[in-house]
Protein backbone atom coordinates (compact mmCIF):
# COMPACT_ATOMS: atom_id res chain seq x y z
CA UNK A 1 0.00 0.00 0.00
CA UNK A 2 1.11 3.51 -0.69
CA UNK A 3 1.89 5.65 2.39
CA UNK A 4 -1.14 7.64 3.58
CA UNK A 5 -2.94 6.70 0.36
CA UNK A 6 -6.28 7.82 1.81
CA UNK A 7 -5.04 11.43 1.87
CA UNK A 8 -4.11 11.77 -1.79
CA UNK A 9 -5.59 8.90 -3.80
CA UNK A 10 -9.21 9.04 -4.93
CA UNK A 11 -11.50 6.12 -4.18
CA UNK A 12 -11.58 5.19 -7.85
CA UNK A 13 -7.75 5.02 -8.06
CA UNK A 14 -7.18 2.85 -4.98
CA UNK A 15 -5.90 -0.69 -5.30
CA UNK A 16 -8.05 -3.52 -3.95
CA UNK A 17 -5.72 -3.78 -0.95
CA UNK A 18 -6.02 -0.05 -0.23
CA UNK A 19 -9.80 -0.15 -0.66
CA UNK A 20 -10.15 -3.03 1.79
CA UNK A 21 -7.81 -1.31 4.28
CA UNK A 22 -10.25 1.60 4.53
CA UNK A 23 -12.63 -0.60 6.48
CA UNK A 24 -12.10 0.24 10.15
CA UNK A 25 -13.69 -3.00 11.37
CA UNK A 26 -16.45 -1.32 13.36
CA UNK A 27 -19.15 -3.73 12.17
CA UNK A 28 -21.79 -0.98 11.97
CA UNK A 29 -22.45 -1.61 8.29
CA UNK A 30 -23.39 -5.16 9.29
CA UNK A 31 -26.15 -3.98 11.59
CA UNK A 32 -29.60 -4.42 10.14
CA UNK A 33 -31.36 -1.24 9.19
CA UNK A 34 -34.99 -0.33 8.81
CA UNK A 35 -35.91 2.06 6.03
CA UNK A 36 -39.17 3.98 5.98
CA UNK A 37 -40.51 3.44 2.45
CA UNK A 38 -42.34 6.79 2.50
CA UNK A 39 -39.57 9.06 3.82
CA UNK A 40 -36.43 7.05 3.04
CA UNK A 41 -35.25 7.54 6.63
CA UNK A 42 -32.85 4.80 7.69
CA UNK A 43 -32.94 3.55 11.26
CA UNK A 44 -29.97 1.58 12.60
CA UNK A 45 -30.70 -1.36 14.90
CA UNK A 46 -28.42 -3.31 17.21
CA UNK A 47 -29.47 -6.48 15.37
CA UNK A 48 -26.50 -7.71 13.35
CA UNK A 49 -26.17 -9.84 10.27
CA UNK A 50 -25.92 -13.51 11.15
CA UNK A 51 -22.39 -13.59 9.67
CA UNK A 52 -20.96 -10.87 11.94
CA UNK A 53 -18.59 -12.00 14.67
CA UNK A 54 -19.64 -9.89 17.67
CA UNK A 55 -16.14 -9.86 19.16
CA UNK A 56 -13.94 -9.19 16.12
CA UNK A 57 -16.63 -7.14 14.33
CA UNK A 58 -15.70 -8.85 11.09
CA UNK A 59 -17.71 -10.97 8.70
CA UNK A 60 -17.10 -14.66 9.32
CA UNK A 61 -17.61 -15.44 5.62
CA UNK A 62 -16.50 -12.21 3.94
CA UNK A 63 -15.27 -13.67 0.65
CA UNK A 64 -18.40 -15.79 0.13
CA UNK A 65 -20.94 -13.73 2.11
CA UNK A 66 -23.23 -13.32 -0.90
CA UNK A 67 -23.85 -17.07 -0.90
CA UNK A 68 -25.44 -16.69 2.53
CA UNK A 69 -26.69 -13.08 2.41
CA UNK A 70 -27.47 -12.22 -1.22
CA UNK A 71 -28.70 -8.76 -0.26
CA UNK A 72 -25.36 -7.79 1.33
CA UNK A 73 -24.23 -4.64 -0.44
CA UNK A 74 -20.85 -4.82 -2.15
CA UNK A 75 -19.40 -1.37 -1.70
CA UNK A 76 -17.22 -0.10 -4.53
CA UNK A 77 -16.13 3.32 -5.71
CA UNK A 78 -18.88 3.06 -8.30
CA UNK A 79 -21.65 2.11 -5.83
CA UNK A 80 -20.75 4.60 -3.08
CA UNK A 81 -22.93 7.36 -4.62
CA UNK A 82 -25.90 5.00 -4.50
CA UNK A 83 -25.33 3.45 -1.08
CA UNK A 84 -23.49 6.09 1.00
CA UNK A 85 -26.68 7.00 2.86
CA UNK A 86 -26.78 3.43 4.15
CA UNK A 87 -23.32 3.60 5.74
CA UNK A 88 -22.62 4.89 9.25
CA UNK A 89 -21.40 8.49 9.45
CA UNK A 90 -18.06 7.24 10.82
CA UNK A 91 -17.38 5.00 7.80
CA UNK A 92 -14.14 5.77 5.94
CA UNK A 93 -15.73 5.06 2.56
CA UNK A 94 -18.50 7.56 3.25
CA UNK A 95 -16.15 10.14 4.78
CA UNK A 96 -13.72 10.07 1.86
CA UNK A 97 -16.57 10.11 -0.66
CA UNK A 98 -17.84 13.26 1.09
CA UNK A 99 -14.38 14.85 0.94
CA UNK A 100 -13.79 14.52 4.68
CA UNK A 101 -10.78 13.19 6.59
CA UNK A 102 -10.41 9.96 8.50
CA UNK A 103 -10.90 10.30 12.26
CA UNK A 104 -7.88 10.07 14.54
CA UNK A 105 -9.01 6.68 15.90
CA UNK A 106 -9.05 5.04 12.45
CA UNK A 107 -6.74 1.98 12.30
CA UNK A 108 -4.90 3.36 9.27
CA UNK A 109 -3.83 6.31 11.41
CA UNK A 110 -3.22 4.45 14.67
CA UNK A 111 -1.72 1.37 13.00
CA UNK A 112 -3.72 -0.91 15.29
CA UNK A 113 -7.07 -2.62 14.69
CA UNK A 114 -7.91 -2.16 18.38
CA UNK A 115 -8.31 1.62 18.10
CA UNK A 116 -11.83 1.42 16.63
CA UNK A 117 -12.90 -0.63 19.66
CA UNK A 118 -11.05 1.58 22.15
CA UNK A 119 -12.79 4.64 20.68
CA UNK A 120 -16.19 3.03 21.29
CA UNK A 121 -17.09 3.14 17.59
CA UNK A 122 -17.43 -0.60 17.01
CA UNK A 123 -20.35 -2.88 17.82
CA UNK A 124 -18.04 -5.14 19.79
CA UNK A 125 -19.91 -6.89 22.58
CA UNK A 126 -23.30 -5.23 22.14
CA UNK A 127 -24.80 -6.29 18.83
CA UNK A 128 -27.44 -9.02 18.78
CA UNK A 129 -27.29 -11.71 16.06
CA UNK A 130 -30.37 -11.58 13.81
CA UNK A 131 -31.21 -15.21 14.52
CA UNK A 132 -31.94 -14.18 18.13
CA UNK A 133 -34.54 -11.53 17.22
CA UNK A 134 -37.66 -11.96 15.10
CA UNK A 135 -37.62 -9.52 12.18
CA UNK A 136 -40.91 -7.99 13.28
CA UNK A 137 -39.20 -7.06 16.58
CA UNK A 138 -36.20 -5.27 15.04
CA UNK A 139 -37.83 -1.89 15.60
CA UNK A 140 -37.58 -2.59 19.35
CA UNK A 141 -33.79 -2.50 18.89
CA UNK A 142 -33.38 0.80 17.01
CA UNK A 143 -30.30 2.65 18.27
CA UNK A 144 -30.14 5.70 16.01
CA UNK A 145 -31.70 7.26 12.96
Amino acid sequence: MRPKFWENITLTKMTTEEWEALCDGCGRCCLNKLEDPDTGQVLLTKVSCRLLDNETCRCTQYDIRHHFVPECIRMTAETIPIHAYWLPDTCAYKLLYQGKKLPDWHPLKTETKQSVHDAGISVQGWSIPEFEVAEEDWEDHVIES
